[in-house]
């Protein structure tokens, strides 16, 4: 638990610089503080808190063999997901770290099994044996190999397959395609120093690696603005994220459209203008930005060529956690036959399709809405405002994430690519299944 003192609010960048000068165990702790109290917060943010905080228990817990670190990062991971559950990138990144210690380990694996093989392939040449008179006898010359067999036959491939030892499928090792095609490499690994040494790198070169993933996901993202978005189409967005916006000022270096912004109704009055920064850019740029109520979208929606929405969260089956109002435009779209684009890192697409959709929403404070001078209605009344909400899969056409344009059929080969079918569920070890 970090000391906090007056004046000072922990965030992203403090958790990190205070990495290196407390031990693992209060570097947990802060973090798991910090994510409880949502003073880390968004996707990205916990990324990289996950990421860096992982980083540190491959490099200074203790371990000898692959299994005690697999355990140790998911004892982590765990407690991470615990403490605040709808982020779903915080189990994504334990996820790709477990994955890569796996595959390294594989690797380093298949490295030794090369090394001993070819050692023991090398014959030992025995020395001439000398003859009665002092001399060594010479080499025999090899025999002429014959491509007949012994009955004056010649060997066809019948001949060669029928020929062949019968292969025991009980009996076949982990490496045979012929056990348990398609599962996992056992992670049963345990070398020396120098080899713990060399494992200890590599995953903390692929965690850095996953790190920078993440720092380049919106410049990756930006750079399929022109494909998307055409001279005179008229684009709608709500509560544009980071990388929403930079999708857009990008497509604005080169095109020129119209820019519908959803917003909501003000709860109180105020006279600061929605995104003033962001239409301040559009201006620079020379797009025009509307201004249009959320509540009134449907009748602009038949003007509208596409829809352009930011994701917090991917699931398995194609469904976005997004920002609670995104649901209705999309389902708006739809009706309207107009396409909904959903922007994406891959860190953000989970292997996991929740029982529950409702326990990903996040709630927020409902004092915007009444306060506690309305005392009837705070005392028999329940009021809950919701910050995020679930757009199923059939409203949405397409998503662009980090790596390309992709359908929602294609998400699954994603998901194959970074994840372990066996860290799937490794948040659920030693909890009970409903």
């Amino acid at each position: 638990m970090p000391s906090v003192s007056a004046g000072y609010a922990p965030d992203l960048d403090k958790l990190i610089k205070s990495l290196k000068g407390q031990p693992l165990d209060a570097s947990v702790e802060s973090l798991l503080s910090l994510l409880k109290r949502r003073q880390i917060k968004g996707s990205e943010p916990c990324a990289i808190a996950t990421a860096h905080i992982l980083l540190q228990v491959v490099a200074r817990s203790k371990w000898q063999d692959v299994d005690v670190l697999i355990d140790n990062v998911s004892q982590v991971g765990r407690r991470l997901v615990k403490a605040q559950p709808t982020e779903l990138a915080i189990g994504n990144i334990v996820r790709r770290v477990l994955g890569l210690i796996r595959d390294e380990a594989a690797e380093e694996r298949h490295d030794q099994e090369d090394e001993t093989q070819s050692e023991a392939s090398v014959p030992a040449t025995p020395a001439p044996r000398p003859d009665a008179d002092g001399y060594a006898s010479p080499k025999p010359r090899p025999g002429i190999t014959s491509t007949h067999s012994s009955a004056g036959l010649p060997k066809t491939l019948f001949h060669l397959l029928s020929a062949s030892p019968d292969v025991d499928l009980a009996s076949s090792g982990p490496g045979s395609p012929f056990h348990n095609s398609g599962t996992s490499t056992p992670t049963t690994w345990k070398g020396t120093y120098s080899q713990i040494h060399a494992l200890r790198s590599e995953v903390i070169d692929g965690i850095e690696e996953i790190m920078d993933e993440i720092s380049q996901v919106d410049d990756q993202i930006a750079a399929l603005a022109d494909a998307q978005i055409r001279p005179g189409d008229f684009v709608l967005t709500y509560r544009p994220s980071t990388t929403v916006e930079r999708f857009i000022l990008r497509a604005a270096q080169k095109r020129k459209f119209t820019l519908f912004l959803a917003i909501d109704a003000p709860s109180k009055t105020t006279t600061e203008q929605p995104h003033a920064a962001f239409r301040k850019k559009l201006t620079a740029a020379g797009i025009t930005a509307i201004n249009i109520l959320n509540s009134g979208l449907t009748a602009y929606m038949s003007r509208v060529d596409k829809v352009i929405l930011g994701a917090k969260a991917i699931v398995a089956n194609g469904s976005v956690m997004a920002t609670a109002g995104s649901a209705a435009i999309a389902r708006a779209a739809k009706e309207h036959g107009t396409a909904v684009i959903v922007l994406s890192g891959v860190y953000k697409l989970s292997p996991a399709n929740p029982f529950a959709e409702d326990s990903l929403i996040e709630w927020g404070d409902s004092s915007s809405f009444v306060n506690f001078s309305n005392g009837t209605m705070v005392n028999n009344v329940e009021i809950r405002s919701a910050l995020t909400e679930m757009v199923p899969s059939a409203f949405i056409d397409t998503y662009i994430t980090n790596l390309g344009t992709h359908s929602r059929d294609y998400l699954s080969s994603i998901i194959a690519d970074h994840y372990k079918h066996q860290d799937v569920n490794f948040d659920l070890v030693g909890e009970r299944m409903v």
